[in-house]
């Protein structure tokens, strides 16, 4: 009787204390408080990454609940994550909620960031959006084809360098670098030379570069007062300028007129040259008077009177002699 007694005290009593220990360790463990009221709050995300069951919820670095279930939507393509938060933590709409990670290779959790904490405050079964965690393999993955690319990069520099080095930096175009460095060496020192000789000459040629520059200030202001006063003169004379060429207009159109009456036959000018015996009797006029001044010349006047009052008195004889 008395071991019975026995027993079933021991049995209690590790009953007691594993119950206990259950309590202890739901107390500190992830999962939600026995003490604790609860409500819940759906979050959504495109990918929970290694978020577990009973993971913490922290607020502002404390925990205020735990994750409760895990599932996929109905849509296929996000998950749902239930969160169990204890009521007395109040969270409000505009809370940023992220899937975070303890340290490099520690547990993930929920982590609650509070930005203006503006009304209204979540309620029970409200549906939030949850910033998806940072994928280390996605990164990896990422990283791995960046390398790939600056591998495939790094090689094609190699080559161009490669080609560049035999193609451009050959002994043939080293050499012909250096002659062509030699010849702008050269060129500069002729172009120093030349500039040196040209400042020699100004030098030695100042004064007469000064007074050719003098002579045509001189000439330009000489030049300068005969418009001036070539424009004075035509100011002044402006009147008889315009007379003059009026006059000249008018004796053009009188002289047109003439050689108008002339071509038409009008006058004695026109009559002459339409009419041919006139002309030719003109004709034998101006041959006679061309005659006589040349005996006129030639004799002189009494010369001239004496030869014709010969001519005069021998003509009968003459006539009768033939």
């Amino acid at each position: 009787m008395d071991k019975s007694r026995l027993e079933t005290k021991v049995g209690l009593f590790v009953f007691i204390g594993l119950a206990l220990l259950a309590a202890l360790l739901i107390q500190f463990s992830k999962g939600t408080s026995l003490f604790h009221g609860t409500y819940e709050l759906r979050l959504h995300a495109g990918n929970v990454g290694g978020l577990k069951q009973r993971a913490g919820v922290l607020l502002a670095g404390v925990q205020v609940g735990s994750v409760s279930d895990i599932k996929l939507a109905n849509d296929g393509k996000s998950v749902t994550i239930l969160l169990n938060i204890y009521k007395e933590n109040k969270i409000y709409h505009d809370a940023r909620f992220v899937i975070e990670q303890s340290g490099f290779l520690g547990d993930q959790y929920v982590s609650i960031i509070p930005t203006t904490n503006s009304p209204p405050l979540l309620q029970d079964g409200a549906d939030v959006v949850c910033q998806e965690p940072f994928d280390l393999q996605e990164v990896a993955r990422s990283a791995s084809g960046f390398i790939k690319r600056m591998d495939e990069t790094v090689k094609k520099l190699d080559d161009s360098v490669t080609d560049l080095r035999r193609v451009v930096l050959n002994e043939q175009t080293l050499t012909n670098f250096s002659a062509a460095v030699n010849n702008m060496r050269t060129f500069s020192e002729q172009a120093l030379n030349t500039v040196n000789d040209i400042n020699a000459i100004i030098a030695t040629n100042g004064s007469q570069a000064s007074l050719a520059v003098s002579n045509i200030v001189f000439f330009s202001q000489e030049l300068m007062r005969l418009a001036n006063s070539a424009e004075g003169v035509l100011a002044t004379n402006s009147t008889g300028i315009t007379t003059a060429v009026k006059n000249i207009e008018s004796s053009t159109e009188v002289l047109k007129s003439l050689l108008s009456d002339v071509q038409s036959g009008k006058g004695l000018a026109g009559t002459m040259l339409q009419n041919e015996q006139l002309a030719t009797n003109v004709q034998a006029i101006a041959n006679n008077l061309a005659i006589a001044s040349s005996n006129l010349n030639r004799l002189g006047l009494w010369g001239l009177l004496w030869h014709h009052e010969l001519v005069r008195t021998n003509a009968p004889t003459t006539l009768r002699h033939h």
